[in-house]
């Protein structure tokens, strides 16, 4: 039986005939289908329509012990977690290759909606620690997104997803902000007098590593997408970078309630929400 290397490495008309048993996986859906479970230990008819993201274990921890379910994944790539109610919460890592991997990833399972709990730093003086925002748009900086779609296309989110999320934060007797946050791939700049000055011209409130890439992707797949970021640290304040200490702080006080938050929003949303559907340009 030939290996795929030598199928490969021989010229086309030697490149011996493949069965069905043989047959490789060519399209998006094919591949997404096979390695989804593969990379969180999840079978694709054991995720809910409704997926909350998360780069924190942490939160995956809290969301399992809160309704007694399994982590599915332990050892893989990323973990999930599922309660009785059908949503998800999957732990896909950290950092904007990521974000991409798991939204493509997901057309296996074409989900009603995504919403990501993440973490940023406030660039506004009206942006503390423990507040939340709900990014209207993100600024492409961290480049995967070009890989997606030109430059030029704004990584939005899905309106009534925000708006519903919204209504939530509200109803918890919370306020929120809006604005521009911006995406980049690099996780120490906090240092460079030149990019920190970049970001105080591009007048964006908030700054993370994932955001502008959910929207991008899932944008890109046809999946509604939103995400509910917590302000973690102030980086532009030598006082207010983020610290081991710091971020043990903001989880130990906010976390409860960020999860809190997205758990309604996302199991709610298909019981009374109306159906998000996606827009195209």
């Amino acid at each position: 039986m030939p290996t795929l290397q030598t199928v490969f490495s021989a010229p086309l008309f030697l490149r011996p005939r493949l069965d069905s048993r043989q047959s490789l996986v060519k399209t998006k859906l094919e591949i997404a289908r096979n390695w989804l479970p593969r990379y969180t230990g999840t079978p694709i008819d054991e995720f809910g329509d409704y997926i909350l993201l998360t780069n924190f274990h942490d939160y995956l921890v809290r969301f399992a012990e809160r309704f007694r379910c399994d982590i599915r994944g332990e050892g893989k790539p990323m973990q999930t977690a599922t309660n009785s109610a059908g949503l998800t919460i999957v732990n896909f890592g950290m950092g904007s290759a990521n974000a991409a991997t798991i939204m493509d990833l997901l057309v296996a399972r074409a989900p009603r909606g995504v919403l990501f709990l993440g973490k940023c730093g406030g660039l506004k003086t009206s942006t503390e620690i423990g507040h939340f925002i709900l990014p209207i748009a993100a600024i492409r900086g961290e480049g995967t997104s070009n890989d997606y779609l030109p430059p030029e296309v704004p990584a939005l989110p899905s309106f009534k997803l925000h708006k519903f999320v919204s209504d939530k934060i509200v109803a918890h007797g919370h306020d929120y902000r809006t604005g521009v946050v911006y995406t980049t791939n690099r996780r120490v700049w906090e240092w460079d007098d030149e990019f920190r000055e970049r970001l105080r011209k591009l007048s964006v409130i908030g700054i993370d590593m994932e955001t502008a890439t959910i929207f991008i992707v899932g944008h890109a797949n046809e999946i509604s997408r939103g995400a509910l970021l917590l302000v973690s640290d102030i980086p532009l304040m030598p006082e207010g970078v983020k610290t081991a200490d710091s971020d043990r702080h903001v989880t130990e006080k906010y976390a409860d309630l960020h999860l809190q938050i997205g758990i309604e929003a996302m199991t709610e949303i298909g019981e009374k929400g109306e159906p998000i559907k996606h827009f195209r340009y």
